[in-house]
């Protein structure tokens, strides 16, 4: 039990390229479904935080081009 879980921790990579591309061959069918879960998470992770900055800029924008037709009044 001891050997398999050290294989396991062995076979963990967090980037995969073309030169580390045998290795992700090697990883078992749950260890590679587990990795593309965690990359599409992080992916969604990044994306809303992005969104939530164009939206504050758009607020930001928006505030300002306003105030400045109230002005013109």
């Amino acid at each position: 039990m001891n050997r398999k879980q050290n294989v396991l921790k062995a076979k963990k990579l967090t980037n995969f390229n073309k030169k580390n591309l045998y290795n992700w061959m090697n990883l078992t069918k749950k260890e590679r479904y587990n990795l593309s879960k965690q990359d599409s998470v992080n992916y969604m992770d990044r994306r809303k935080l992005l969104l939530d900055e164009i939206r504050n800029e758009y607020k930001k924008i928006s505030g300002k081009n306003s105030e400045g037709n109230i002005k013109k009044k």
